[in-house]
């Protein structure tokens, strides 16, 4: 069994996903740490390595270069220049489709033929990037997308109702950015209508504190980490554990030729089905214009 994964990319996101990895039970076998910066992830491998004894699952970890892609089932790129306090998500796409560009390239010149996962900001474009410079198959390219998103609403939401947010069936869905909203249509919890539990106010109160977390986090701990990390490893347990279990993950839209978040089956082939949620006329002139401001962006450096 060839479980293997490669990251790229030892900073904070890469990191916070490693260690995920490593408290968890999982069936990842081996983990190569690939950075700029080698020493750091020497450094990192050193520390993780030292976790081993204490982990619920044995993975075996060391640090190695793009050859070592080759034979790896995932590849997970959190390279990349992050927000810094009052940059957007989008103010990264310059500096960042220079770096996936190098990135993409290297990783395919060993012959990788397994499933991309992206984490770096601006999401959706770099899951875009992506695509188009791995040439892969469009399912095997999955970007993080709005899984975080969804994730820190489902906490609020928790918070807001008493009820665990493991049992709570709403998404975040659109760009992973400041267009992403929240289809409150669809949004039940324990069979009745969210809009029966909560106010509108407290609504909207809700989609913008999800929307501005990250925001407010990288301003008083200069990342987020934590909450992407364990994201990345239900991903890479949705792929290797062949779960058929749905995520707003960032994939290939056909109709619109862009990669966005909707909920998706995931798999081991990858993304199995985009799920197009049904929307009410409001909801539908957010997602039109979340689709604009990714393929707006995309113009910019195409």
């Amino acid at each position: 069994m060839n479980n293997k994964v490669v990251l790229i990319g030892c900073g904070n996101v890469g990191m916070a996903y490693a260690y995920a990895l490593v408290n968890q039970k999982v069936y990842v076998n081996e983990l190569v740490l690939i950075d700029i910066n080698k020493d750091k992830a020497i450094g990192e491998a050193m520390d993780l390595n030292h976790c081993q004894a204490y982990s619920p699952s044995r993975i075996k970890i060391t640090v190695g270069d793009y050859d070592d892609c080759k034979n790896a089932k995932i590849v997970v790129i959190a390279a990349g220049a992050n927000s810094a306090p009052g940059e957007s998500r989008m103010d990264l796409i310059y500096k960042n489709s220079k770096i996936f560009k190098t990135i993409v390239s290297d990783v395919m010149k060993s012959g990788f033929n397994g499933i991309f996962i992206v984490a770096t900001n601006p999401l959706d474009i770099m899951t875009y990037l992506t695509l188009k410079y791995s040439g892969l198959p469009k399912n095997r390219v999955i970007g993080s997308g709005t899984t975080l998103d969804t994730a820190r609403l489902r906490f609020i939401l928790s918070e807001k109702t008493g009820v665990c947010p493991k049992n709570i069936e709403a998404y975040v869905i659109g760009e992973h950015g400041d267009s992403e909203f929240v289809p409150w249509s669809n949004v039940n919890i324990a069979y009745k209508k969210i809009s029966d539990i909560l106010s509108d106010d407290e609504l909207v109160e809700i989609e913008n504190e999800v929307r501005n977390s990250a925001y407010e986090i990288i301003e008083r701990k200069g990342a987020t980490a934590y909450g992407i990390g364990m994201c990345l490893v239900r991903i890479t347990n949705a792929i290797i554990e062949d779960k058929n279990i749905i995520l707003p993950v960032s994939s290939w839209d056909e109709k619109n030729e862009i990669c966005i978040s909707t909920p998706a089956i995931v798999n081991k082939h990858g993304v199995k089905e985009k799920i197009f949620i049904p929307l009410n006329e409001k909801e539908t002139k957010l997602i039109i214009n979340s689709i604009s401001v990714i393929k707006t962006a995309i113009e910019k450096i195409v």
